[in-house]
């Protein structure tokens, strides 16, 4: 008789594809591989911090059964969040916004989350909007049967996000001279550049952001469609020890390879990814042959087909 224990969906996060990109890189560049971070159960890298924020607060004791876990998020996060409730067994009340994509709104509400919408008067992702949604939030978590996420401040996000890591190391074995990733949080990119830091001291960490917000490279905010980064301010996570350069990229060069990636790559993904892929090849530009640079394809994009972003040429 199998001695197989029986498995959960929570299995499911996790152990994602690691790929090289065959035709978007010009010739003469490094290669570059994509961690194909949709193919986890809710399409998005966010299943594995939302899997360590409730895992960790349950062994410490912070999170009990019967309590609601609130968070602030544009739907990537909320998404990860409602779907582990709904197997865990945890009321989920989630800030969000209609500057976000119709399909993450209505995912979240799939999952059983209660959605408590801040109105964007541009529909977009302003300065102000992910700190009014936070402090939306906070409000919402007082008292002793909340347990807020917090996922701009809480470090159990790193726990999930080492594991990418560690997953990137066994499926490039001959080395990774560079990685980068776009910031929302900064919760994968601290997560991932610890454990190659550790095992790789050399590997060049690049922490990306949208051109037309940029709180990293200028020191201010702005205007931008990129959902999942371009906060607005500096994440509490990020940690300048481990990375060494700040990059801005154009979030219209993000949009035009997200839809290359689709027709040339099969790989179906948001802007983020877009500008993960931007960012990678010009360091694949900079580092020329016999080097490796690695990104993430942060989430799917059947996230965004209702938008624009596979309609405008």
């Amino acid at each position: 008789m199998s001695t197989t224990r029986n498995r959960s969906i929570l299995d499911a996060v996790g152990n994602t594809p690691c790929v090289e990109l065959r035709h978007v890189i010009p010739q003469g560049c490094a290669r570059v591989f994509v961690k194909l971070e949709g193919l986890n159960p809710t399409g998005s890298y966010k299943d594995r911090m939302a899997k360590s924020v409730i895992e960790e607060a349950e062994r410490r004791g912070d999170l009990k059964q019967g309590m609601t876990i609130v968070e602030a998020t544009g739907g990537s996060t909320g998404s990860s969040l409602a779907f582990i409730c709904a197997i865990m067994g945890y009321k989920f009340l989630v800030v969000s916004s209609d500057a976000f994509a119709e399909e993450k709104l209505k995912t979240m509400s799939a999952f059983g989350a209660t959605v408590d919408i801040v109105h964007s008067p541009s529909g977009k992702i302003t300065p102000d909007l992910i700190p009014s949604m936070r402090q939306r939030a906070t409000e919402l978590s007082q008292g002793d049967d909340f347990y807020y996420a917090d996922q701009f401040s809480n470090p159990d996000v790193l726990v999930g996000y080492e594991g990418l890591g560690r997953e990137l190391l066994e499926q490039i074995p001959e080395g990774i001279d560079a990685f980068c990733g776009a910031v929302g949080g900064a919760g994968m990119i601290m997560g991932v550049a610890q454990v190659l830091k550790n095992n790789l001291p050399n590997c060049d960490i690049n922490v990306l952001e949208p051109a037309s917000a940029p709180a990293l490279t200028k020191g201010h905010g702005g205007l931008h469609s990129v959902e999942g980064i371009g906060i607005g301010f500096l994440p509490p996570l990020l940690n300048g020890e481990l990375y060494d350069h700040t990059l801005a990229i154009e979030e219209s060069e993000g949009r035009v390879m997200a839809r290359r990636l689709a027709k040339e790559e099969g790989i179906l993904a948001g802007t983020s990814t877009g500008l993960n892929v931007v960012a990678a090849i010009e360091l694949a530009r900079q580092l020329g042959p016999g080097k490796v640079v690695a990104t993430v394809a942060c989430d799917t994009g059947l996230k965004y087909v209702r938008g624009d972003l596979y309609t405008v040429a």
